[in-house]
């Protein structure tokens, strides 16, 4: 391959990265701007800034590629370059706290007031190296290799915080893109220790494009929650029960949901507490005879009959019916089970252990 190729290949990648993260950064900026900035969210914000320095490393490819062939423009080429991609990592990290689902087991380390101790340690180890040796025009084999190893710690928390966001949201598909994404910028990572110019460049191409793709449709699927949420009203719920699927059936605790935080209906399958539950708060809305009473907690009086025994009863109803929307610790409780429990049930005033259902009799049907 002659220099003149390599000249034409590397100012054409910097041309695309450069162009596209660009578009990409004022983009996720236009979102925060619109959106993030009204919920003071600023980690679309990180996210934005990260993509802005491969648009910076983009353009550090235009200016050098006619450069490289000599020694020292090489070594302040590959400098900047590894700034700029420990920059990127960084930013990515400090946008990691704002992210709405986090895996418990890294909730308390990712949201802890030391996370930019934690994350700013390893990039000044990484970066301090890299300025000596741009600074002494001398090449050190290990420093070459230090923003692999930040962008790797990077991918971990990124790749396993990712597959939550879309997860939690019920979009396992994206979950599923996001990991096999993770997975070609690993082994892009890798291959920055590699000599081959052309695959380094393509898989670079590659992965940062896929990346970029990835943290739209994060922005999306965020702004798709915050529609979510704001249609679930009680005046928006349908509750149907459904009759058995087999003719000789006996009984179905089957269910069919609308309105209830999802922009379709849902069927779902209830135990059977759990489905007689729903059927009684059901039954007293339509008979007019709404209010059901729960038992006290000290209440030892062998004659009292109580409507619900336990708050542990309901709680159980409303977790069932969350399961069977987001599937299975698929959701959280700040999230999902506040604010569904806030709409669909209605407490007395009086406070004396009486609870209803808040939605419109003329939202239940029986099939």
């Amino acid at each position: 391959m002659s220099e003149q190729y390599n000249v034409e290949l590397i100012s054409f990648y910097g041309w695309w990265i450069g162009s596209v993260s660009l578009f990409a950064f004022i983009s996720l900026l236009g979102i925060w701007y619109h959106i993030g900035r009204k919920q003071g969210d600023t980690g679309q914000v990180y996210l934005a800034f990260s993509i802005f320095f491969w648009f910076l490393s983009g353009m550090l490819n235009v200016v050098f590629a006619d450069r490289l062939d000599q020694s020292d423009w090489k070594l302040l080429h590959d400098g900047f370059t590894s700034i700029f991609s420990l920059l990127n990592s960084l930013f990515i990290l400090l946008a990691l706290p704002w992210f709405r689902y986090i895996p418990p087991f890294l909730e308390s380390i990712v949201k802890s007031k030391y996370w930019i101790v934690i994350v700013g340690l390893p990039f000044l180890f990484s970066v301090l190296p890299t300025i000596t040796k741009m600074y002494n025009l001398q090449e050190y084999g290990f420093i070459s290799e230090l923003d692999v190893y930040y962008s790797i710690l990077t991918l971990v928390f990124l790749g396993i915080i990712l597959w939550s966001s879309f997860a939690k949201r019920g979009l396992m598909f994206l979950a599923v893109l996001s990991a096999l994404c993770i997975l070609i910028t690993f082994f892009a990572q890798l291959f920055k220790m590699s000599e081959s110019q052309i695959s380094m460049l393509l898989l670079s191409a590659i992965f940062k494009s896929c990346l970029i793709m990835i943290f739209f449709a994060l922005a999306l699927s965020w702004v798709k929650e915050l529609s979510e949420r704001a249609l679930l009203s009680s005046q928006n719920m349908y509750v149907s029960f459904l009759q058995p699927s087999k003719p000789n059936a006996k009984h179905s605790t089957v269910v069919e949901l609308s309105g209830f935080g999802l922009d379709k209906s849902k069927t779902i399958l209830l135990t059977q507490n759990s489905f007689n539950l729903l059927k009684l708060f059901c039954d007293r809305l339509i008979s007019n005879n709404n209010w059901l009473e729960i038992k006290p907690k000290n209440d030892g009086r062998s004659n009292a009959v109580y409507d619900i025994k336990d708050h542990i009863e309901i709680r159980r109803l409303l977790h069932q019916i969350l399961d069977g929307l987001y599937g299975k610790n698929n959701w959280s409780k700040e999230k999902h089970e506040l604010p569904l429990r806030a709409q669909l049930f209605k407490m007395s005033d009086k406070r004396d252990r009486k609870i209803m259902l808040a939605i419109p009799a003329s939202n239940i049907s029986y099939e």
